[in-house]
């Protein structure tokens, strides 16, 4: 499953808020507080922790395998029922970057067809919008700045 949408201004403004943990409940569907989160956030091994809100995916651990300044990061997860992938690409333009949103996700146990269908579209749908809060969030902040 992937998503992405084009954000006017530079890779490297997207990419610092991109990984400013202070800012992921804004934008970061589904996502409700840190537990823990590494020193080394978001290079490589860099490990973060954190909870769902109550009725969703509980405790998600997500490890960093891979990390490219301004380019992007991928790193796998687990929570209680699935395993898998995510990757953030960030491809600048002249005057606007596209930010791709791509998650490879495999059940723990059998998951019936029609069940797994359900999911993909719920996931396709929140991929699309974290992104759209996301670009609302970039927006916002060149806007007001950090003084909000």
């Amino acid at each position: 499953m992937k998503a992405s949408i084009v954000v006017p201004g530079r890779a490297v403004e997207a990419e610092q808020l991109w990984y400013d943990r202070t800012r992921w409940a804004s934008w970061v569907d589904g996502f409700g507080k840190v537990i823990r989160l590494d020193d080394g956030w978001p290079q490589a091994g860099s490990r973060l922790v954190w909870d769902a809100p109550p009725g969703s995916r509980g405790r998600v651990v997500e490890r960093v395998t891979r990390y490219e300044p301004r380019l992007g990061q991928t790193l796998s997860f687990e929570d209680a029922t699935w395993t898998g992938v995510r990757r953030v690409t960030f491809e600048p333009g002249l005057e606007e970057t596209r930010i791709t949103l791509e998650v490879e996700p495999e059940p723990k146990e059998r998951v019936p067809p029609a069940r797994k269908w359900w999911f993909r579209r719920q996931l396709r749908e929140s991929l699309q919008r974290t992104l759209t809060r996301f670009s609302y969030e970039l927006a916002a902040e060149r806007q007001f700045g950090r003084e909000r």
